[in-house]
């Protein structure tokens, strides 16, 4: 496909369905419990069995409300629930309950980078409640597919953003920072892999300087953030390809093949009037008390914007170490307890983001992860810091302190003390190993008193070398320069 060189605009708007981290659903006291036994986890009222009445969720109210104060939105007085009719195997009453014209908010944005030191708003047109359909189990060694309707009547909150995004590259940005701020206020995983996390996209291209909108396309099946970037940008190529060549975009749906890197065809785009909305008849509209909004809002935490200017302002962290210190609400927690407790809130960043975060990469967790695991582990941390500090551990010691910290628990002095891994400070028996080693470079020697400053580096990684790295670096250093000055 050819690029569109220009000559076109794109104009994405994101549909994120978010599962909210309720106990239970939506409409009824069924577990909403992730990995169960299949349809093990369903009544009447999900069902849809007649005579059945749903009952909303108090707690799914309350978490709605949060997001859609946080995202900036004007909270509704009075809204209402309707039914989303349409027929599919996974949504047994052949409907959805969903909110259509009274939804619960409504002009919101999201503030996403824009080049360096800058940002652009992403508006929210509205975010409602509806609950989510089951979940279709296709075998293809059986001539049959399975329903699992755990999911059935789990609790989604559908966040909808204006057609601001420009770029595959800013959805996935929209998308990031949308999570994020979500993680932070603990109302849902956001787990794509889990499905508590879900985008839909709508991607049309206009001709540069109009302002009409070209004809949407509604993107399904992505389950990363990748997944969206990749779908929405060779639906770019595509569209400005059939835009080349003269002729329409049609308005469908198209679905993500991963494994072939296209969009293909499902459908034709269905439009409001297609679902044959009416009011909910067993939930009666019914007004937003002031009262609560207002005790939600006091439960909002600090958000991550506000901690990122927090830290550099009260532990002097740069613009990067605070956006990588505040990268969820757990590493923010974890990096204060450990500034706190070592005294040296720098010293503490660049464990966590180094060592630490590689660590959890490596063993396939994360900060609170590894918190849950060792319930002591800020304090470990800030003792590994304050012996590195003191001059008991060299750099490298202190590495290999943390790793065996990390895989056993032990206290790290004890570790030191049993591994020897303390660092040599005793200037006689590191000028021992630097008149060695002095002997053994003599070109090394010889450039340093060239001139070639850096050849001293080299002699005294020679001398980390020859003691396991366990001598202090700076002693070595002084002595190797008295040693071959005299």
């Amino acid at each position: 496909m050819k690029d569109s060189g220009g000559k076109y605009e794109t104009v994405i708007g994101l549909e994120v369905h978010l599962q909210l981290a309720t106990e239970t659903k939506v409409f009824c006291g069924c577990r909403t419990v992730f990995g169960v036994e299949p349809n093990t986890q369903v009544c009447p009222v999900c069902l849809g069995l007649p005579g059945v009445l749903p009952v909303l969720n108090e707690k799914v109210f309350e978490y709605a409300i949060k997001v859609a104060l946080v995202l900036g939105c004007d909270i509704q007085k009075t809204v209402k629930f309707d039914r989303k009719n349409y027929y599919y195997p996974d949504l047994p009453k052949n409907y959805q309950i969903s909110q259509y014209d009274m939804p619960l908010a409504y002009n919101g944005k999201v503030k996403i980078p824009d080049g360096p030191e800058k940002m652009k708003s992403i508006g929210i047109t509205r975010i409602h409640i509806e609950e989510d359909a089951g979940k279709l189990l296709h075998d293809p060694e059986r001539p049959y597919s399975y329903v699992d309707l755990n999911r059935t009547g789990t609790p989604l909150l559908e966040i909808v953003s204006e057609p601001d995004i420009r770029s595959p590259e800013d959805a996935s940005r929209y998308l990031v920072t949308l999570k994020r701020i979500v993680k932070y206020l603990e109302v849902s995983d956001c787990n794509m892999e889990e499905g508590s996390l879900r985008c839909d996209a709508n991607i049309s291209l206009r001709k540069q300087g109009v302002s009409a909108l070209g004809s949407k396309v509604e993107i399904k099946n992505m389950n990363s953030f990748k997944a969206v970037r990749d779908a929405l940008a060779f639906e770019q190529r595509r569209q400005a390809d059939v835009l080349g060549r003269g002729e329409a975009v049609a308005h469908e749906t198209r679905l993500w093949d991963e494994k072939k890197n296209i969009t293909v065809s499902m459908r034709s785009k269905e439009e409001a009037q297609d679902y044959r909305y009416f009011s909910e008849p067993d939930l009666v509209p019914f007004e937003v008390q002031g009262a609560l909004v207002e005790k939600v809002r006091k439960d909002i935490p600090e958000l991550p914007e506000a901690k990122e200017c927090r830290f550099q302002s009260q532990y002097g962290l740069g613009d990067k170490d605070a956006e990588n210190m505040t990268i969820s609400r757990e590493t923010g927690d974890f990096f204060e307890k450990v500034a706190e407790e070592s005294g040296d809130a720098q010293a503490a960043c660049n464990w966590i983001k180094g060592p630490l975060m590689m660590h959890a990469n490596e063993h396939g967790t994360d900060i609170a992860g590894m918190e849950r695991d060792n319930s002591g582990l800020s304090v470990g941390i800030a003792k590994i810091i304050k012996m590195a500090q003191k001059g008991i551990l060299s750099g490298l010691a202190a590495k290999e302190t943390l790793k065996i910290y990390l895989d056993t628990g032990k206290d790290p002095a004890m570790i030191v003390d049993e591994k020897k891994l303390g660092q040599i400070s005793d200037e006689t028996s590191i000028l021992e190993v630097v008149r060695k080693v002095i002997a053994a470079n003599e070109k090394s020697v010889a450039d340093y008193r060239n001139g070639k400053t850096n050849a001293l580096s080299f002699l005294v990684g020679q001398v980390m070398k020859e003691t396991s790295g366990k001598a202090n670096p700076k002693i070595a250093g002084e002595m190797l320069r008295k040693e071959i000055e005299k």
